[in-house]
């Protein structure tokens, strides 16, 4: 399938079958709203995308000349948050011009264990001033990691001033610049498995040498924010890191609360499959709360800048996807991703999350960041089998998960891209609560009141065989995400002909629907 005829479809609905139209639904679902009540407001810039820092290294990346990736950025969100970080945030080093050698692994404690030295990468130029210039052109703003894992505390500093100082601080006024905060390191709680010793590496350890990095980025940099821990999960790191900033005198000033999630891996792994991904995960409810206390935790013991009223402490998803290590072939780059990112956007949404960044980016970078290959083209090369059901990685983007691929020379929206474009309608929204049956379908939905008044509710089957009915009068079909099935690479989100009020929905689709009400 050429991915260039992926089809956001505004101008071609009359292809787009009513929601009647469709087959005889299975279950008879119940969905009662209560818009008298009221929950979490939806951030304007809740969308985002995740890339490696080594994608710096590259000046003509993040630039205005590229603009076939503008294009797709304005078009995934008119101002959403661009997070750098990665591995290779915590592997490589910030060179200013000229370079000096790199900086000599810091000291560890008792029982520490010295890190490695960085493996080699190309000495990356100052990258921000063309990254400044691609975010005024894209709207969009910027969170921006710091090496943790082989950094010292003088050299953060260094590249912090110079970043704070091109990028300028979204709080900044009047200039409004492009940085709303720094990360500092990246899943530093699997620093055991490859940079710390495992037999010592703990929270308390981690938050010594946070603590180094944001004092020594502070005095040079005295109004700059910070979001932590970053962690690949590990919600028990947070009542550790919430005690140690209370206990604090002079805290740094928190952004946000930040955690990784992916649903599993590696590629290789027989269990990530369509099925896994679409199906109900606890984990992701789990760490929904747990970061929630957490943050509700922070909030109530942290003074705003009057000393007086407590500062509200957000928390974000900050790198994700469907399987890591590059996401998996026949499973992150088909329409079942689509699905499930719809679905992930919104429960995170309307849990009080203030974003998601999904992770992606160039192929070379993301495979650098893994040791120089995507696991993912091991099992889609022609040699392992029929070239009919096992094309060449060519074929395919790269990496498997990725919003946005570049396939030759242009920039392209995935199908995971188009259930965050599903999710993005809920922009500036205030959700309010439901009370939703599907019965025996996988389904969820997800209702708010958008800035005008118009209600949004948002229906999604990701059962790959049964229908869900649902008559809700006096709401009209809206954008519908639909494909031929759920391995499709070919995605339609499209608007109906017509205005018509839900019947049925059929199996593997979405569909947002509207308050036709005066």
């Amino acid at each position: 399938m050429d991915r260039r005829r992926f089809l956001l479809a505004t101008a071609a609905t009359a292809a787009l079958p009513t929601l009647r139209s469709f087959a005889q639904a299975t279950t008879i679902a119940t969905l009662k709203l209560h818009s008298d009540a009221t929950g979490p407001r939806i951030p304007d810039n809740f969308i985002g995308l995740s890339y490696e820092t080594n994608e710096l290294t590259d000046p003509g990346f993040f630039s205005i000349e590229n603009t076939g990736l503008i294009a797709q950025f304005r078009a995934l969100a008119p101002n959403g948050v661009l997070r750098i970080g990665g591995n290779t945030s915590d592997i490589g080093y910030w060179k200013p011009t000229p370079p000096p050698p790199p900086p000599p692994p810091p000291p560890r404690g008792p029982g520490g264990r010295a890190p490695p030295p960085p493996p080699p990468l190309p000495p990356p130029p100052p990258p921000p001033p063309n990254l400044r210039a691609f975010l005024d052109r894209t709207g969009w703003t910027c969170i921006y990691g710091i090496n943790l894992g082989t950094n010292t505390p003088g050299r953060a500093a260094q590249e912090a001033e110079y970043v704070a100082r091109t990028l300028g601080f979204v709080h900044d006024t009047p200039a409004h610049g492009k940085l709303e905060y720094f990360q500092i390191g990246n899943e530093p709680d699997l620093f055991r498995t490859h940079l710390r010793d495992p037999k010592t590496w703990s929270p308390e350890l981690y938050m010594d040498e946070w603590l180094d990095e944001a004092n020594a980025i502070r005095a040079v940099v005295p109004a700059a924010p910070f979001g932590l821990p970053d962690t690949s999960g590990s919600p028990e790191w947070y009542a550790a890191i919430v005690t140690r900033l209370l206990s604090l005198s002079d805290p740094p000033a928190i952004a946000a609360l930040t955690h990784h999630y992916y649903i599993g891996g590696p590629p290789s792994n027989p269990d990530m499959t369509i099925d896994h991904i679409l199906a109900p995960n606890p984990r992701v409810g789990k760490l929904a709360v747990d970061i929630r206390t957490a943050a509700a935790r922070l909030s109530a013991g942290a003074p705003g800048s009057s000393g007086q009223a407590h500062k509200t402490v957000p928390y974000r998803m900050t790198e994700g996807n469907t399987c890591y290590r590059g996401g998996k072939p026949g499973v992150s780059d088909v329409f079942a991703a689509s699905l499930w990112a719809a679905d992930y956007f919104l429960y995170l949404a309307t849990n009080g999350y203030a974003g998601v960044n999904l992770h992606g980016g160039s192929s070379k970078y993301v495979a650098a960041s893994l040791g120089g290959h995507l696991p993912g083209d091991d099992l889609v090369t022609a040699a392992h089998g029929d070239p009919s059901t096992h094309p060449h990685p060519s074929t395919h983007p790269h990496p498997y998960y990725t919003p946005i691929a570049s396939m030759g020379d242009t920039y392209v929206l995935e199908p995971v891209a188009y259930g965050m474009l599903f999710a993005g309608h809920f922009a500036g929204a205030t959700s309010f609560p439901i009370d939703f049956n599907p019965g025996s379908v996988n389904a969820t939905a997800y209702a708010a009141t958008l800035p005008t008044g118009q209600r949004i509710v948002a229906l999604i089957n990701k059962d790959a065989h049964q229908s869900l009915n649902l008559d809700l009068p006096n709401y009209r079909q809206g954008p519908t995400l639909t494909a031929p099935a759920l391995d499709s690479t070919h995605v339609t989100l499209a608007e109906p002909s017509g205005n018509h009020e839900l019947s049925t929905l059929p199996p593997a689709t979405a569909v947002l629907l509207y308050d036709s009400r005066p």
